[in-house]
This record gives structure tokens, C-alpha cells and sequence, in this order.
């Protein structure tokens, strides 16, 4: 059976993966709609470095996260000046490492959902006298709705499963930043494996049904053509 501690950080992942999930919304349309847009020669470069998560081992980006947002870090200097403290091993952290870290997950859906609308539907608003925001909102928004699902969907789950990043910047503090793979480890690592296997049993069943309505329900592309 699952224990307190298993369901406090199973309730402390999903509220991670909730907040980070919206903030990757509001920042990643913005950025996925000016990739599918631009013609920029810097266009290759920012897909690479919202795709480096994809490829880059997570304790890695975990390790430069850490330092960054620490005392003598550029980010760590700036949120002491505000009074607000450093950032490592604090909720307010994990949420940032979750965003920096699943972001390719929502930004490539929407990219791609984004350019398979193409002109047409653009150029009809336009000859209405519809403003940039009118015909995003209007027209662009309903054509991209499955983009929106997928890249909400795999987003809040890609953040749930997460170790790596989280346990080197959040680190193991039960309560505040121990989320439910770290709850995993710390019961093989105690040779729990009853624990284990239920809390490992739940994130499987919610994944697999979360995969399913993507699959299904929203008879949505493979996610590997999503993320290309």
C-alpha cells in the first residue's frame, strides 16, 4: 500500500508538474509560434537549444542549473539582490528545473501544430481586418487545439517522471522537495521494494493512460513525429 510519505509527494509531483506545465504554456507558444514563423538565421540555433534537453544527460543540465542558481551563480547573485534568496532546494527551484527541462516537450508539438496550419487561414483573417492578436486567438488557437493537448499532455508527464534534474537541484527534502521518483529511489535504495512496486504501479498506470488519450482519444500523430 501506498504510505503518507508515498501520497504527500505524490500530491507535491503533480502540483510541480501543474504550475510548471501552465508556465510552459504561456512561455513556450510565444517562442514554438515564432519558430514555425520566422525566417531568422537564428532560427536554428534557439531549436537547438530548446531541443538540448532531448538529448543532453539530465544531470548535466541538473549540475549547470545548480550552479547558476547558487550563491556565486549569475541567476543566484541576481534573486539575493531581489531579497528573494537562492533558489537550489526550494519548490521554487524544482519548478524551474521541470520548465528548463521538459520545455522541448511542449515547444515542438505546438511548432509543429503551428506550421501545419500554414498560410491560408492567415491571409483569409487578414483580408477581414483581423489584428495580429484577433487572428492568433481566433483562428490559429482553434486550428492548433490537438497541438495544445499533446504538448500539455507530454509536458505534465514528461515532469512527473523526472529524477535527474530535480534530485540535483531540488534535492530530497520530504515535503517540499522530494517528488515521487526520488520517493521511488529512496525505497530501493532502503531495499523497500513493496513500496516501490506501488508507487512505481501508479505512475505506470498513469502514464499509460495518459499515452492512451493522447493515442486514442485525441487520434493524435506519434509523438516521434511530433518531436522531430
Amino acid at each position: 500500500m501506498l504510505t503518507p510519505a508515498d501520497l504527500d509527494t505524490l500530491l507535491l509531483t503533480f502540483k510541480v508538474a501543474s504550475i510548471a506545465t501552465l508556465l510552459m504554456l504561456l512561455l513556450g507558444t510565444p517562442l514554438a509560434w515564432w519558430l514555425a514563423r520566422t525566417h531568422s538565421a537564428w532560427k536554428g540555433m534557439i531549436n537547438a537549444i530548446v531541443a538540448l534537453p532531448l538529448v543532453l544527460p539530465p544531470t548535466v543540465l541538473g549540475f549547470y542549473l545548480l550552479v547558476l542558481m547558487g550563491p556565486s551563480g549569475a541567476i543566484g547573485e541576481f534573486t539575493n539582490w531581489l531579497g528573494l534568496g537562492t533558489l537550489p532546494f526550494t519548490f521554487a527551484g524544482l519548478v524551474i528545473a521541470s520548465v528548463l527541462y521538459s520545455m522541448p516537450f511542449v515547444v515542438q508539438p505546438l511548432q509543429a501544430a503551428f506550421t501545419t496550419i500554414g498560410e491560408q487561414p492567415l491571409e483569409a483573417a487578414a483580408t477581414l481586418r483581423a489584428g495580429p492578436l484577433d487572428t492568433f486567438f481566433s483562428v490559429v488557437v482553434p486550428l492548433a487545439k490537438p497541438g495544445f493537448l499533446t504538448a500539455a499532455i507530454l509536458g505534465f508527464t514528461h515532469t512527473v517522471g523526472e529524477f535527474g534534474v530535480v534530485l540535483m537541484v531540488g534535492g530530497n527534502i520530504p515535503d517540499k522537495t522530494r517528488v515521487v521518483s526520488v520517493q521511488i529511489y529512496n525505497h530501493v535504495e532502503a531495499l523497500e521494494y513493496s513500496e516501490a512496486h506501488w508507487l512505481a504501479g501508479v505512475l505506470l498506470v498513469f502514464s499509460f493512460s495518459v499515452l492512451l488519450v493522447l493515442y486514442t482519444v485525441l487520434k493524435t500523430q506519434p509523438v516521434a513525429h511530433q518531436l522531430k
